[in-house]
């Protein structure tokens, strides 16, 4: 029972963990990178689709991105998605190919995105709080109906702090990992 309740929580912060890390790969820092653009919404035939099912995007150097629409006709209507995000793009298309320069960030823009990293980590340490809190409560529940004696319910507990501890390790990592990244020039 104690096992199942651990290995249960130890799944669902990891996955807390994964989704912190793909959050963050949606943030925009100095190099280019195609996570930038990938859940862009495009209206294609009356419904709105991502951007990877209507085009082809490249990363051409580190400060650049080019898209290439499948079809000529979605050319005009990729640019006026791009423009109409919320990321501070300027799309610049020749031909049938759509280039994103990327500026370099400024030292306020970087550290109003490291602020930004610093609150989705402490989404991240809450949502495994939570976790650790409802694994806590099954513990209880199963010394409550007699289950498990008092020392497991304990070992259990403890268990489940060393877990809890570990992941917000892992969270402080990663976001560690995502300032460095954006404060270098």
């Amino acid at each position: 029972m104690l096992e199942a309740i651990k290995k249960d929580a130890q799944t669902r912060m990891t996955k807390s963990v994964e989704s912190l890390r793909q959050d963050l790969t949606h943030l925009r820092t100095g190099r280019a990178s195609v996570a930038l653009v990938d859940q862009l919404l495009v209206p294609y035939y009356g419904s709105d689709v991502p951007l990877p099912q209507v085009a082809s995007i490249a990363v051409a150097d580190a400060r650049s991105l080019t898209i290439t629409p499948f079809e000529k006709t979605m050319v005009a209507v990729v640019e006026k998605a791009i423009l109409g995000s919320n990321l501070g793009l300027t799309p610049t298309t020749v031909g049938q190919v759509i280039r994103i320069n990327l500026p370099a960030l400024t030292e306020q823009r970087r550290k109003e995105l490291s602020k930004q990293v610093s609150g989705e980590g402490e989404n991240a340490k809450v949502a495994i709080r939570n976790i650790r809190r409802d694994a806590i409560h099954h513990v209880k529940e199963l010394l409550k109906d007699k289950q498990i004696s008092e020392d497991e319910e304990r070992r259990g507990e403890d268990d489940i702090q060393k877990l809890t501890d570990r992941f917000v390790k892992e969270v402080d990592g990663v976001v560690k990992a995502k300032e460095e990244e954006l404060m270098a020039i």
